[in-house]
């Protein structure tokens, strides 16, 4: 099922540079994290979840590059372009090989059954 997102067509031409540039500046830095590495977990501070995925690629020798964007008190707009660019509601946000693998949960599935390491092949 595809997601829904409100085609530009829906969105009146005056704003439409707003809504293209707004908060650009953390997507874009995401966006090369990506190009760059084969495994990168975006996070937060005081979030448990990013550091359990950092964990668990640490267990498994897997080496990633990390991005963390404030904590539950702060930066919570830029962050919040990521979920929307993404369209994950959560961090961490898991990337391989430039794909959104989910967040920790969805890691330690792949992990477990043995398609993290394909998907690195």
């Amino acid at each position: 099922m595809p997601r829904a997102i409100l085609d530009e067509s829906r969105i009146h031409p005056a704003i439409r540079g707003t809504v293209a540039r707004h908060q650009q500046a953390i997507v874009q830095e995401v966006q090369s994290a990506l190009a760059a590495h084969a495994v990168v977990v975006v996070g937060m501070g005081m979030n448990p979840f990013p550091r359990k995925a950092r964990r668990r690629l640490d267990a498994a020798g897997v080496p990633y590059h990390y991005l963390e964007y404030g904590n539950y008190l702060n930066t919570w707009r830029e962050r919040n372009a990521l979920k929307m660019w993404t369209g994950w509601p959560t961090f961490p946000m898991v990337f391989v090989r430039g794909m959104l693998i989910g967040g920790a949960a969805e890691l330690d599935q792949l992990a477990a059954s043995g398609e993290l390491q394909r998907l690195l092949a």
